[in-house]
């Protein structure tokens, strides 16, 4: 786009688009907004592609502000892709967005030609990618295919490599005692020609032209095992450049007394608006059991997030502190129902959004009684760099700040995680870091999740509201 100082040159027969697009002023109503973005574009086909997205048409007659999140991406795509020779770069489009959104926006992509997509969705990739452009630590690659392909193509690269090196650090020890060898004996031959043990071949002069050369052979082999060994050294070097290392990390769930740590019972809630209660769920009935690691599933708005801060209310650990992290000023009210939770049942919640986070990690680790050695051991796992750790959080990334409410998390001794969409902006690499994390440790678990993949690999119950 232009946008920062760059090296080299970049060209282009095509315009670029940039999405999310910023919408300036989104009091207007969505089709002026189309309008304005493209002013070439036909309000029919505009609502043929918004059919595709399973859009209703009425969204253009409201005001942007009251779309919501799944609404606004899917709109602003279809308007974009309408534009003429547009080239669009879309960045992170799912963040937020239920399975069944995802799904289409998926769909909707596979049926389109001329974007670069950055996702940490697998599934997402796997459904609408042809080539896999990936961001290595020493260089950048392209290929044919989808994540799935290049994941197995990088698989097989990294064992290869990691043979390789195997083989030549082997190499490089027998060539290294090899050479010291030969130094040796050529040292011995040497050392006959001079000394005692010149004196036997003293009147042979033949005898020490023959040790002479005997001496510089030996020097020689030296001389050609050690550039061997160099060029062993060279070849090892070049191996392991784009290997992702990411550490293992630790997780300390304390085993809860009982089996049973929360029941829910025939639970109905919604939102109190300014005009009426809005119900967002009701007849929900479950239990969570020590070991269960539950998955609450359904499309944006139905309340999954507000049955998370319910459950930490219910148990009493939704104090100032943690409104202030969670960043929420009024949550779901309970509108029939029970919920019960078991005595003395000790959290770890992760909220959705970390756009609250501010000050630095040392205070964040003091206000939050964390080991703070632990804490900043666990960022480093997640693929922190020292340089982040002299920084204030208001100036991370978005991953980043998530990254900081996750180590927290695994920081804590609980006897039940709850995490809201703790994916959100977090690399493909640390995801799979999580999953093995889950599947190693099997904590009691409650979370929403959007990232299939995750899901489907981390679960062993399923709720669907």
């Amino acid at each position: 786009m232009g946008m920062y100082e760059y090296e080299g040159r970049i060209t282009a027969s095509v315009d670029f688009e940039y999405f999310p697009y910023h919408v300036p002023d989104e009091e207007k109503d969505t089709v002026d907004i189309a309008c304005e973005l493209n002013p070439m574009c036909e309000l029919w086909e505009l609502q043929k592609e918004l059919a595709r997205l399973d859009v209703s048409e009425d969204v253009l007659y409201r005001p942007f502000s009251t779309l919501s999140y799944g609404e606004k991406t899917k709109t602003l795509l279809a308007v974009l892709f309408l534009k003429e020779n547009a080239f669009l770069l879309i960045d992170e489009p799912t963040n937020h967005l239920d399975v069944k959104a995802r799904e289409t926006v998926g769909r909707y992509l596979d049926s389109k030609k001329g974007f670069i997509l950055v996702s940490h969705d697998r599934t997402l990739l796997n459904s609408c990618t042809s080539h896999t452009l990936a961001v290595n630590k020493t260089n950048i690659e392209v290929q044919r295919g989808n994540f799935a392909s290049w994941f197995e193509n990088k698989k097989r690269q990294d064992e290869f490599e990691i043979h390789e090196n195997e083989k030549l650090k082997k190499d490089i020890r027998r060539l290294t005692e090899s050479s010291r060898q030969a130094g040796q004996w050529a040292d011995n031959v040497e050392a006959t020609k001079i000394g005692k043990k010149s004196r036997i071949y003293e009147q042979c002069m033949d005898n020490r032209a023959y040790i002479g050369e005997k001496s510089r052979r030996m020097q020689q082999r030296r001389k050609n095992l050690e550039k061997r060994q160099d060029k062993a050294i060279d070849d090892k070097k070049k191996l392991l450049k784009n290997i992702e290392e990411a550490e293992e990390l630790k997780l300390m769930p304390e085993r809860f007394h009982g089996e049973t740590l929360a029941v829910f019972r025939d639970v109905s809630l919604g939102y109190e608006g300014e005009d009426e209660y809005r119900e967002a769920a009701s007849g929900l009935s479950f239990s969570i059991m020590q070991g269960d690691r539950v998955v609450l599933e359904g499309q944006n708005g139905c309340g999954k997030s507000s049955v998370l801060k319910l459950l930490l209310e219910t148990a009493g650990q939704s104090g100032k502190k943690q409104a202030e992290l969670d960043g929420m000023k009024r949550g779901a009210l309970l509108n029939s129902g029970v919920i019960t939770t078991a005595a003395g049942l000790k959290i770890s919640y992760v909220p959705q959004s970390a756009e609250h986070l501010n000050g630095t990690l040392q205070e964040f680790a003091a206000e939050w009684e964390l080991d703070e050695t632990l804490f900043l051991a666990i960022l480093r796992k997640l693929d922190f760099s020292r340089v982040q750790f002299e920084k204030r959080m208001e100036d991370y990334s978005e991953g980043q700040k998530k990254k900081v409410l996750l180590a927290k998390s695994l920081c804590e001794k609980a006897h039940l995680y709850i995490w809201d969409e703790p994916l959100n902006y977090i690399d493909i690499f640390t995801r799979m870091q999580l999953e093995d994390l889950i599947l190693k440790y099997a904590p009691t678990m409650i979370f929403v999740e959007h990232d299939k993949a995750f899901a489907e690999r981390a679960a062993t119950k399923r709720i669907r509201l």
